[in-house]
């Protein structure tokens, strides 16, 4: 949905099926009227595992402020693939740089990046432990002022320095905490916020070290 009077109002302006929802939306910084969006089609049972997904999923990318749509599809998984739910992050430094999760089959999922806003895309990593369980982890952000530092919230926190190459662990017990979303301070990003299931962590010194969840 679209608003365009602070949300007195509302136009419904991507629509795929009522199995598929728009699980994760994004505005170009450079560009308002460049909008990215991951639709995914999922329900979920009341009882564990009970998972559906169907054939609506999909990166799409509007370049009018919503009004139209069209699915980036170059370089990426398909849904014969087992396509399901895409985490994505725009580098705030690079707007043409983007960085995926895709969740699919063994063979298709992993981390991709494009360099020219969406249109292609190239697998740089296929390790299972950055996408695995897509369906409940999907976060990425870039570092604001550098593009090649890129984090990625799971089981644990990952890192890399070189645009998704090399990962190394950045937070997280051996048994993991269940991180979901993390943010970075636009003017220091020595400052961290990371939100997990045991609930937020705030490191002042880059992730060196962090407060206590009970805060």
């Amino acid at each position: 949905y679209r608003t365009l009077d602070g949300g007195k109002n509302w136009e419904k302006v991507f629509y795929i099926d009522e199995n598929t929802g728009a699980i994760q939306v994004l505005i170009d910084p450079a560009d308002r009227k460049i909008i990215y969006a991951d639709m995914f089609a999922s329900r979920q049972a009341p009882w564990e595992n009970g998972s559906w997904f169907g054939k609506g999923s999909g990166l799409f990318k509007s370049v009018d402020g919503g009004t139209t749509w069209r699915q980036l599809t170059k370089g990426l998984p398909a849904i014969t693939d087992g396509l399901g739910r895409i985490g994505f992050c725009i580098a705030p430094s690079d707007h043409n740089r983007l960085y995926a999760l895709v969740s699919a089959n063994n063979k298709s999922g992993g981390f991709y990046r494009s360099d020219d806003g969406g249109e292609s895309w190239a697998k740089i990593n296929d390790d299972i432990r950055l996408w695995d369980r897509g369906d409940d982890f999907a976060e990425l952000k870039v570092d604001p002022k550098n593009e090649a530092i890129v984090y990625d919230a799971n089981v644990v926190v990952w890192k890399t320095t070189d645009a998704g190459k090399t990962w190394t662990g950045f937070k997280g017990a051996p048994g993991g905490d269940d991180y979901h979303r993390l943010w970075i301070n636009p003017d220091n990003t020595e400052i961290i916020l990371l939100t997990g299931d045991q609930g937020a962590a705030i490191s002042v010194n880059g992730g060196n070290t962090w407060s206590s969840w009970y805060n």
